[in-house]
């Protein structure tokens, strides 16, 4: 079975959300239209912001990425810096962006002694 995703984040004003998103991001992938962008993050697996205010925050997504400290690093060298960094039971690791609407964006990476 085929798999994609498109995952959607509300923001409350695009112009200023954009900003953040690129700095967390990188480029936006393309534009659907005036108010939303996308990022493609790997085939078929998609993240894209919206203005909406009536309806902005609250969104939770978890990126499980490769190798964790660097694409933490990657986010700092943008001027980004985690909300908040945990280390689970079992040695998963997480680091958790905030953006202004409340929005959590996670990258999860596996213990530390066995990324690659």
């Amino acid at each position: 079975m085929a798999l994609a995703l498109f995952a959607g984040i509300r923001v409350g004003e695009f112009a200023a959300a954009r900003a953040w998103y690129e700095r967390l991001l990188g480029d936006p992938s393309f534009f659907p239209h005036a108010t939303e962008a996308v990022w493609i993050l790997a085939d078929d697996r998609s993240v894209y912001i919206e203005e909406d205010a009536d309806r902005a925050g609250g969104a939770l997504i978890t990126v499980f990425v490769d190798d964790l400290d660097a694409v933490v690093a990657e986010i700092a060298s943008r001027g980004l810096e985690p909300a908040e960094s945990e280390t689970y039971s079992n040695g998963v690791r997480k680091a958790t962006y905030r953006d202004d609407d409340g929005n959590e964006i996670g990258f999860g990476g596996a213990p530390a002694s066995t990324e690659r």
